[in-house]
């Protein structure tokens, strides 16, 4: 069999389709993968190995991806009868299975994708690298002493290894596209609702949480979209429908775009690396080559005061529900101790918060959406008229393991806030925006450029990110720990 090593998801399952590989093969050779790499990495929690080879070996639904396997994140994408702990060690220690498929975990499996496991998490997703308390830390393949971002870190680390194509990823602040950054890979967010969190979620982090995968190339990113993009019947939102399948926008013509940079925060605002700068600088060389035109600008509310303290809220909230939910599901309160500082911080001001108070926030963070949809709104319609952003998707390249919490739990919120000024306006305004990975430090570390578009256009997204990547391929980078 070719060495399915550095192939795609898309690569893998034409060697499937054309028979030159079995399901079983690919399989067998990603698991040999994932137990040579992840003892240096920690990158999968809990393996599924010996459910995937039956499943590969009895036959698998005739899909597009079929045979290709994949990982899922700690955290939603539940499978009935198997475990998923979202990094919380109460969770992990009682073994708490889930009773029924998520829509999401369903939609891979009819893809013919196969599940071998479950990626690290940082505890509830509520931060930007993964060093759970529960778990040892996820490390980057890059560099063994740094983070791989989060919360999708330990399956941005599996594929950047070469353990698997594609995994499963999340993002309800940038937990996509920042371990998509940090980690060297392509990490496309969703348009809010294009992929459905049903039967058991209506909506996360009132609203701005969706999910998706981290993949190595656009077209991989585009096509598994293609799949897992399904609404379910009642759904709280819908996303606008696309007008052809994502899989055909790579190749297309980009066209005469009008493109924004905004490089560096305003002063005191966020970590401002001068490689996330040259990152966006070039990035916007590239868009002007590719034929559009590129000037600095950038929505007035970017970075509005009151944005951070209101999705703060929303955090806090959803948080303090999920805890009392994960309760009910164990029979027994989850002490504080129990929970890293973070996050009983997030839940006393979830418990705290009145209903009234939580719906004024999210009023405020409706009436900042609209202000800052202005920017992609057409100029006929009263807007700037511009088509994309483009911005660092992290303000600094990987930070080193323990960074966040060095200087104790009050300094992890600023540090937390100074390192992703970029990232959760996306997720609150519902706009689809992908991590490429266009820069790399003369130290050898990846760093992402971030493209924003209007709701509803990651066909736009997926056009103008293929061109970048036949512009400046990345595919033939490696990380030093890999498969």
């Amino acid at each position: 069999m070719t060495d399915a090593t550095w192939l795609d998801a898309t690569a893998s399952a034409d060697l499937v389709r054309r028979g030159e590989a079995g399901a079983a093969e690919l399989v067998d050779a990603a698991i040999a993968r994932i137990e040579a790499a992840n003892p240096q990495l920690d990158a999968v929690l809990r393996d599924r190995f010996d459910a995937a080879r039956e499943e590969a070996k009895s036959g698998l639904p005739d899909g597009p991806f079929r045979g290709v396997p994949l990982l899922l994140k700690d955290m939603g994408a539940h499978m009935a009868g198997e475990e998923t702990a979202y990094g919380l060690a109460p969770l992990q220690e009682a073994r708490i299975r889930w009773r029924r498929d998520s829509h999401l975990a369903d939609a891979f499996r009819k893809a013919g994708f196969v599940v071998l496991g479950r990626t690290n998490v940082p505890e509830l997703g509520t931060t930007v690298t993964t060093e759970p308390a529960a778990n040892a830390p996820a490390r980057n393949p890059w560099d063994r002493t740094r983070s791989t971002g989060g919360s999708s870190g330990g399956s941005a680390a599996a594929v950047a290894a070469g353990m698997v194509p594609v995994a499963h990823a999340s993002d309800g602040g940038g937990s996509i596209r920042i371990p998509a950054s940090e980690c060297g890979l392509v990490g496309l967010k969703p348009t809010r609702a294009r992929v459905s969190q049903g039967p058991d979620v209506g909506e996360g982090w009132a609203g701005a949480a969706i999910d998706g995968v981290v993949t190595r190339t656009v077209r991989d990113a585009a096509a598994v979209l293609d799949v897992i993009g399904r609404p379910m019947p009642g759904d709280p939102y819908a996303a606008p429908p696309l007008p052809r399948p994502l899989r055909e926008e790579v190749g297309a013509p980009v066209g005469r775009l009008r493109v924004g940079l905004l490089g560096a925060p305003p002063d005191g605002r966020g970590l401002d690396d001068p490689e996330c700068r040259a990152a966006v600088a070039a990035a916007g060389r590239l868009l002007e080559d590719l034929g559009c035109t590129v000037e600095e600008a950038a929505p007035a509310a970017f970075f509005d005061d009151t944005f951070q303290r209101d999705f703060n809220a929303t955090i806090a909230a959803d948080t303090a529900r999920t805890l009392a939910d994960f309760e009910r599901v164990l029979g027994r309160d989850i002490a504080d101790g129990e929970l890293e500082p973070r996050n009983v911080h997030y839940r006393a001001l979830g418990n705290r918060m009145t209903a009234t108070e939580y719906l004024a926030a999210r009023a405020r963070l409706g009436s900042w959406s609209r202000r800052m949809a202005a920017f992609w709104t057409p100029a006929d319609d009263g807007g700037e008229g511009f088509d994309l952003l483009v911005t660092p998707t992290v303000a600094a390249p990987p930070p080193e393991l323990g960074w966040f919490t060095a200087a104790g739990p009050r300094e992890e919120g600023r540090r937390i806030g100074s390192f992703i000024p970029w990232t959760a306006q996306f997720n609150v305004t519902g706009q689809p925006a992908v991590s490429l990975p266009l820069h790399t430090t003369g130290a050898g570390l990846p760093v992402g450029v971030q493209l924003a578009a209007a709701t509803g256009r990651e066909d736009l997204l997926v056009r103008v990110a293929a061109a970048l990547e036949e512009s400046a391929p990345w595919a033939g980078r490696r990380p030093g720990a890999h498969a």
